[in-house]
């Protein structure tokens, strides 16, 4: 069984999940995108690989985005409507790393709502390959995702996709440390 966990806030759910990002069911899903948003490894490689080379496309004619910043292209041949692609920061290449972070789930989100969209899916942004440590991207990732709910009631789900069994352990601990009662 593929480890989860619920919790409300207000009238909506926030999720932590195990699994791939581009097979979510949400009406939106985030990609950790690289400025160029080019095809890459990871959770952008994930997503451009089951959208097809109709993303790749679509992606070419908006101009790349910059750290922290977000812009949405349709799905394609995901299950999801849309694809919001944020470029997280590079862990010790930017001053205010935790910002930006931040700046990528509250733009996304902004986006979504922009969009009408209810349901959406993120990775763990900056984890992987741009080597933010694990532990504090959660606690701004969660928090992010916390407040935005709490003000933003219309949109009714908020999933954490988590490839392994570590990063969901840790995002987990994270939402027990921030108080939220927790069902599997």
């Amino acid at each position: 069984m593929t480890p989860s966990v619920t919790v409300q806030v207000g009238k909506s759910k926030l999720e932590l999940v195990q699994g791939d990002i581009a097979a979510q069911d949400t009406e939106a899903v985030v990609n950790a995108a690289n400025s160029r948003l080019a095809p890459g490894a990871g959770v952008a490689g994930a997503i451009h690989r089951a959208a097809g080379p109709g993303l790749a496309a679509e992606c070419r004619t908006l101009n790349g985005c910059a750290t922290g910043e977000a812009k949405l292209t349709g799905g394609h041949l995901l299950r999801a409507r849309y694809v919001i692609h944020t470029v997280g920061p590079v862990y010790g290449h930017h001053e205010d790393e935790a910002t930006l972070l931040r700046n990528c789930y509250q733009h996304s989100l902004e986006l979504a709502s922009a969009h009408h969209v209810r349901t959406i899916s993120f990775p763990a942004v900056s984890t992987g390959i741009f080597g933010y440590p694990v532990v504090e991207a959660a606690r701004t990732a969660l928090s992010t995702a916390v407040a935005y709910l709490c003000a933003h009631p219309d949109l009714a789900l908020i999933r954490f996709v988590l490839w392994d069994a570590h990063t969901f352990e840790v995002h987990r601990k994270v939402l027990e440390e921030m108080g939220l009662d927790q069902s599997a």
